[in-house]
Formats: C-alpha cells, sequence, structure tokens
C-alpha cells in the first residue's frame, strides 16, 4: 500500500489495518493529535466524494492499494484567514474608490476592485467553512457580536444587491452600498480574523 499526504509519498508501517477503513481510522487519529483533519480522499485514482465514502471503508488493501488524503492543518488554516483579512483590509480601503471610478468612466479599474473583493470573500467563505473543522478556533470568531455563520447570512444579501446594482449599471447604488454597507462590514471582518 502507498499513502500519500497532500500528493507526497509517506513511509507508513501497517500494524493490524487490513482495510481502507482501518487505515483512516489511524490516521485520522493521529491527525487530530497533531491539529490536523482530512478533507478529501482519493483512492487509487479516484476522488471519493463525500456520498461514496461509507463504501469505501470495507475495501481490502493490496499492495497497488493507493491513499492520497488531502490534510489542512489548524496552523494554515489560522495563517489563511490572517492572510485573507489583510486583502480584505485593503479591498475595504479601496471600495470607495469604486463609484468615482465608474462615474468617470474607468470601468475596468472599478472591475478590477470588484473582482479582487469577490476572489477575497470567496477565500473567507472557504477557509471558513474549513476552520469549522476545528472547534476551538471556529467557534472564537464573532464579528459585530455574531457567530460566523449569522455574519454571513446577513452580509449575503448586501453582496447580492451590489452584484445587482453592478449589472444595472446603478454607480449611485454600488457607491453607497460598497462605502455604507460593504465596507464597515469588511473592517469587522478584518478586526476580529486580526484577534484569532
Amino acid at each position: 500500500m502507498q499513502l500519500l499526504i497532500n500528493g507526497q509519498p509517506v513511509d507508513i508501517t501497517l500494524e493490524q489495518e487490513k482495510t481502507v477503513g482501518e487505515v483512516l481510522q489511524s490516521f485520522e487519529t493521529e491527525a487530530a493529535a497533531n491539529g490536523a483533519t482530512t478533507v478529501g480522499i482519493n483512492l487509487n485514482g479516484t476522488n471519493v466524494p463525500a456520498e461514496s465514502f461509507e463504501n469505501i471503508l470495507k475495501e481490502p488493501l493490496t499492495d497497488n492499494t493507493v491513499l492520497d488524503l488531502t490534510v489542512i492543518t489548524k496552523t494554515e488554516t489560522v495563517d489563511t484567514l490572517k492572510a485573507i483579512s489583510a486583502e480584505l483590509d485593503a479591498s475595504e480601503k479601496s471600495l470607495s474608490d469604486i463609484a468615482v471610478l465608474l462615474q468617470s468612466g474607468k470601468e475596468a479599474e472599478a472591475a478590477a476592485l470588484i473582482t479582487k473583493l469577490a476572489t477575497n470573500c470567496d477565500i473567507l467563505c472557504h477557509t471558513a467553512a474549513m476552520a469549522s473543522l476545528f472547534p476551538e478556533i471556529y467557534k472564537t470568531i464573532t464579528i459585530e457580536g455574531q457567530h460566523l455563520n449569522e455574519f454571513f447570512r446577513d452580509f449575503l444579501p448586501v453582496l447580492a444587491d451590489f452584484e445587482n446594482a453592478m449589472k444595472d449599471k446603478d454607480s449611485v447604488t454600488v457607491g453607497d452600498l460598497a462605502e455604507y454597507e460593504i465596507a464597515p462590514r469588511l473592517k469587522s471582518v478584518t478586526q476580529a480574523l486580526s484577534q484569532i
């Protein structure tokens, strides 16, 4: 059997493990003790979706079995949250420029700022989902007195309104949402993430 972690081969000595499930159980116990968890499984070159996970547990190990695990650590998750916090801080500072850029015919520059903001929000949502795998981190993140889930539930409609205003080329609404709705929330996010 060959075990890979994030695509890199690792030395493994099987003890009593005879199935993929037994290897996964042993690995996850060790990973948890080291502040890590498995977020993806590839068995013999095939990605295993969550709904098929139970099907592979009893798969017997052979000399040809290749198990590639995607693993994240608590430290990596915190580092990513802090890095995205810095990116969001930069986005927050540039939001007031969007309306001015649109009104002065600089749509390409405004679009670049908005694309960067959207990318950063995407990364934040993905990383927050990964952080939920580490409850000791996830539970401590509050923004404006709200847990992450509540904060995003309130924030997503604002982002949808912003997107619609952009499609309608309504620079007044874009400017108002950017300055009075989105920027203050991003500031709150960066403050919260800087404290983890």
